[in-house]
């Protein structure tokens, strides 16, 4: 087998893949994430999949959220105001108030941080979550944030 010089070509389209490439990924940026209109902080930023299915570093929300957290190993539990949600790495089933819940996904590390999906949290501390993929956005709310308020006109004598 003897070597040939590639083909301009092939040159040519390997140059344009390679400058395409390079700019997606320089125009893509990292999820960035908010509860109650607060920029949450976390070295691991949410996670995202083809299907749309979203996960998210569960110490950082949950401290955001008011919760507090213990990890013992692969348990996890988190307990904000009465709620109490368990989960373990690896698998699927968690409880929430002693309750069997169970997960679309089991949760995972990424880079020594817990990853939970954005619904198991939503459903866990009844918090309203929406995902912006134009502006790379969650938008995490919690009762009483945002919601809109009426007034009633003062009574009639």
């Amino acid at each position: 087998m003897t070597y040939r010089p590639p083909t301009l070509q092939t040159l040519v389209l390997t140059a344009v893949f390679a400058a395409s490439a390079s700019a997606i990924m320089a125009l893509s940026r990292p999820i960035e994430m908010r509860v109650d209109g607060q920029r949450v902080v976390s070295d691991v930023p949410p996670v995202t999949t083809a299907a749309d299915r979203i996960y998210v570093p569960l110490r950082s929300v949950a401290d955001a959220l008011g919760a507090q957290t213990v990890i013992d190993g692969d348990r996890i539990e988190v307990i904000r105001g009465t709620q109490t949600l368990r989960v373990r790495l690896g698998d699927p089933h968690a409880t929430l108030n002693g309750a069997p819940m169970t997960l679309k996904h089991a949760p995972f590390r990424v880079r020594g941080r817990v990853m939970l999906g954005l619904k198991a949290v939503t459903q866990a501390f009844g918090v309203r979550a929406i995902y912006d993929p134009r502006t790379a956005r969650i938008d995490v709310v919690t009762s009483g944030v945002g919601a809109a308020t009426t007034t009633q006109p003062p009574p009639t004598q």
